[in-house]
This record gives C-alpha cells, sequence and structure tokens, in this order.
C-alpha cells in the first residue's frame, strides 16, 4: 500500500548563526546555504513573512551577528507518495524491530514530514524512538526503543561497536577479489546542487567496511557487507569507492563521489540496498539478539531464488 498525497502540518527550520554567516545578509545567507531554492524563491518567502530572525519577522537586508538564531516556517506542502506499511519483526517492552520497505523515509527530511516509518509506527507505539536510520532507498531492519533506559544503553552499544550490522548491495561491474577491507574516509565533497554531500575525501573521518562478494553476475556483483562505523551514505560510498558503485545508484560514480554530470540527490532512488541482520545485546535482559530481514528478489543468490524456504 502508498500513502495518499496529502497536505502536512508544515514545519519551523532552525538554525543558530555559524561563524561562516556573520557579516552576510539574511537573504545571501539562506540563498547560499540551502541552494534547493534560488535567491528569487528565497526572496518571496521573505516577503511572504516566512522567516524570522531571533523571533521577529525578517525582510533579509539584515546583517547576520553570530549566536543569532534564523527560523524559516514553512507552510504546509503536499508530500510525494511512499509506502504506508511495514514488518514487525521483534517486540518487547523496551523494544521494537520492523523490516522499512524501500522508498519509505526513515525520518523527516528531504521534503517528507508525515510519511515516514517513524510517523508510521508513532502510530501504534507513540513512545517509539529509532535508534538508527537507514536511506529512503534502503529497505531492511530498523531498530526503535520504547523507554529512555533502552535508548540509552544501546545508544553506547552502538558506540561501542556492539551492534553488528549486515547488508546486501547489489553492484555494478565483477569483483576481482572475494573480499575487500575498505577505510575510505568520508566527509563533504562538492555537489553542483546541494552545495556539499558525503563523499568519499581524504580529509574526512575514518570509516570502516567489509565487502564479501556472495554472488558474480554478468556485469554485477551480489554484496554482503558489515559496517564497522555509521557514517551517512557509507555503503554506497565505500562500494563506489573500490570501483563497485551500486547499480542504478544515481548520486555516486567510481571512486565515491558524486557523478560529474548530472549527480542525483542523497534521497534518489533506483538501487538494491537491504540491511539484512542486525545482532545486539538487548539492553535490559543482556541477551544476545540476532534479528533478520529476508533479502527482496533482487538480492537473492541463484540458489537462494530456488529454494523455496529461503
Amino acid at each position: 500500500m502508498t500513502s495518499k498525497p496529502g497536505l502536512n502540518d508544515g514545519y519551523v527550520y532552525r538554525e543558530q548563526v555559524e561563524a561562516a554567516a556573520v557579516g552576510r545578509t539574511a537573504l545571501a545567507w539562506m540563498t547560499d546555504r540551502y541552494r534547493h531554492s534560488s535567491e528569487a524563491e528565497w526572496r518571496a518567502r521573505f516577503l511572504r513573512g516566512e522567516v524570522q530572525l531571533d523571533g521577529v519577522t525578517a525582510t533579509g537586508d539584515e546583517v547576520l551577528r553570530a549566536h543569532q538564531e534564523l527560523c524559516w516556517h514553512r507552510p504546509p506542502w503536499q508530500e510525494g507518495e511512499t509506502p504506508d506499511s511495514f514488518e514487525l519483526v521483534y517486540e518487547d517492552e523496551a523494544l521494537l524491530a520492523v523490516i522499512k520497505p524501500s522508498g519509505l523515509p526513515t525520518m523527516p527530511s528531504g521534503g517528507f514530514l508525515k510519511n515516514t516509518l517513524l510517523s508510521f509506527v508513532r502510530l501504534r507505539w507513540p513512545e517509539a524512538s529509532a535508534l538508527h536510520r537507514l536511506g529512503r532507498a534502503t529497505s531492511g531492519l530498523v531498530l526503535f526503543s520504547r523507554t529512555r533506559e533502552a535508548a540509552a544503553r544501546l545508544s553506547l552499544s552502538w558506540r561501542e561497536g556492539d551492534v553488528e550490522k549486515r547488508y546486501r548491495a547489489l553492484s555494478d561491474g565483477v569483483a576481482a577479489q572475494d573480499d575487500y577491507d575498505i577505510r575510505a574516509p568520508i566527509g563533504l565533497v562538492p555537489h553542483p546542487l546541494l552545495g556539499t554531500v558525503h563523499g568519499a575525501s581524504a580529509q574526512g573521518k575514518a570509516s570502516s567496511s567489509s565487502a564479501r562478494v556472495l554472488e558474480r553476475r554478468e556485469g554485477q556483483t551480489l554484496f554482503e557487507v558489515r559496517i564497522h562505523t555509521g557514517r551517512p551514505e557509507q555503503i554506497r560510498i565505500h562500494l563506489a569507492f573500490i570501483g563497485h558503485p551500486l547499480a542504478g545508484d544515481p548520486m555516486f560514480a567510481a571512486g565515491g563521489l558524486p557523478r560529474e554530470q548530472e549527480p542525483g540527490l542523497p534521497g534518489d532512488g533506483g538501487y538494491l540496498l537491504h540491511a539484512e541482520t542486525l545482532a545486539f545485546t538487548h539492553p535490559l535482559s543482556g541477551e544476545r539478539l540476532r534479528l533478520h530481514a529476508p533479502p527482496p528478489p533482487g538480492l537473492r543468490t541463484a540458489a537462494e531464488s530456488s529454494d523455496p524456504v529461503a
């Protein structure tokens, strides 16, 4: 099932004026920082009274000072269609684990506010909080806490590397090796529409992934990927870095940087990536849990596809 298009309630985007903005006008800063909109579009928002500076309606001509607060009161907008269902795989008094379908954002972002996994989960469990997120096009396991204690303990486990995450990914090109240890740092790199996005960067943060070939196909490779750090877009960037970008990925090219010609946006789909396994120590019982989300057909091996039990 898919969600029906409809207006949401609008949203207030807040930011504190940072050093790079000091001395610039509010209009110039918003235009440069949020390049999804033109200067004319931002000027129209100021004229409609949608932008405030320290709680006062701004004109756009104000010269910004450090520590001021800029707020854009975005009016209600119609969100795009998304799947509106998920599969529950684990539930107790502290935790929930669900399988997110491809095409559904985990959290509000990129033009989606109501049509998100978090919103749909909270219709049934209002206390739930997502402990991590998957990209909109990525399917698979997402873990939610139901209590503050569970959230605190699992967040610590995540930081200490106690949580094991295994994914499946279909990549372009036939892999020459069976196993890859990928350690390309990930940081901000140029993007023509957004200014910057995450990509492979020598100046970025240390990042680590392990990729193992599950199956070689004509012109493609099916990988199992374990991520040992949690950088944004890590699997897409790391597989592209070793010369095997995800098949159908509109954004990343071989090398782990945005495509030179008309690169897509981070939320764009077209590729197959699935969070298959999540293993962690239960925050209350101490039991080691291993949860599994069966991969979609395109990410199954030939043997799995022929086995009716797989």
